[in-house]
């Protein structure tokens, strides 16, 4: 028998951009706020390492792809971005059954490269930081 389903934060709705990265790790989920997308998810057993911390790549990750996209929101159009540059700070842990949220708080966007900074919450405490530098790529014309 199992439990009810995990209470997921209201306006938050399941993510339909999926890669094979991030596939094993779903159900991912998305909220729109402006020009950020913020990502969540709750904190289960195929998230965490050895100790049972949820495991960095995995918070690394998906900081990344909350940036990646809250850039392209912000830039529109046909941008694509290619990350030339991250960093992750880790301030805390996340253990399983804690939501993460992944908050992009800044873009600044340039004619060839993109800087983000996100912030990584579990059950609202801080937990990573991290900052991107984005390289803009035009799709070209066909």
């Amino acid at each position: 028998m199992t439990g009810p389903a995990p209470e997921i934060p209201a306006g938050f709705e399941r993510h339909d951009r999926r890669s094979p990265l991030t596939a094993p790790w779903e159900p991912i989920y998305r909220r729109f706020s402006g020009d950020s997308v913020i990502l969540g998810l709750r904190a289960g057993a195929a998230h965490t390492n050895s100790r049972g911390f949820v495991h960095g790549g995995l918070i690394s990750a998906l900081a990344d792809n909350a940036m990646g996209l809250s850039c392209s929101r912000h830039l529109g159009g046909d941008t694509r971005l290619v990350t030339a540059n991250l960093t992750v700070d880790f301030l805390g842990t996340a253990l399983i059954g804690q939501w993460l949220e992944f908050d992009t708080v800044f873009v600044k966007p340039g004619g060839t490269l993109c800087f983000t900074q996100a912030f990584v919450t579990a059950d609202g405490q801080p937990c990573a930081r991290a900052n991107a530098v984005f390289r803009t790529v035009r799709k070209a014309a066909a």
